[in-house]
């Protein structure tokens, strides 16, 4: 039940049908969804833990605001780590970690139009391609620039009502994987970069 009822109410965070800033009145909410407070509250709490929610004294739940300055220095840890460890996925051939991508790729043609879906097949696909480089480190510091709270928020402003872009990622996806695979590092290691750096804010790094 705590699964299914934060499932919804991220989703509903990601399409931006509940905008940052915005009241979540746990009572309504609950009947709204047909549950009780206590399943509502584990949901909310877990959110908070990934920075989508947080709780004021006295005033309960509200979605929590984003520091688009924090999101963005993320964005560019990504430019930094993914394309040298797509290189070196394309020596590794960390096959357990290629599968992950693999079945990513498949994923997220699939859930196109499901933001929160969608967001974790995105975070599922680049994680498994760092973790490829076979650097147990290097996966850990993947995980940290694609926690929920900071990826999240920027694929969802570019995800909402972009299919069109969601399909175009995957293709690239599909691209980068196919570089990793037949171990061409250099070819992989430009692929991701172009991919990672083709957000517009990022093109200049």
């Amino acid at each position: 039940m705590v699964d299914q009822v934060y499932a919804v109410v991220q989703k509903r965070i990601l399409s931006g049908q509940l905008p940052p800033g915005s009241r979540l009145p746990q009572e309504a909410l609950a009947e709204e969804l047909g549950v009780s407070r206590t399943p509502l509250r584990e949901a909310l709490r877990r959110l908070a833990t990934e920075g989508l929610v947080v709780f004021e004294p006295n005033r309960g739940a509200r979605v929590a605001e984003q520091d688009f300055s924090h999101l963005m220095d993320a964005w560019g840890a990504r430019l930094v780590l993914e394309p040298p460890a797509a290189r070196l996925a394309a020596r590794v051939q960390e096959r357990e970690a290629i599968e992950r991508m693999r079945r990513s790729v498949i994923r997220q043609v699939q859930v196109v139009g499901d933001v929160a879906e969608s967001f974790e097949v995105n975070r599922e696909f680049h994680v498994a391609l760092v973790a490829a480089s076979g650097n147990p480190l290097l996966e850990q510091f993947s995980r940290i620039v694609w926690m929920t709270r900071i990826g999240a928020p920027i694929f969802a402003g570019q995800a909402v009502g972009h299919d069109d872009d969601v399909r175009r990622w995957a293709e690239e996806h599909a691209a980068i994987l196919h570089a990793v695979e037949s171990g061409k590092g250099a070819a992989a290691e430009r692929l991701t970069r172009e991919h990672v750096a083709a957000w517009p804010p990022l093109t200049d790094l």
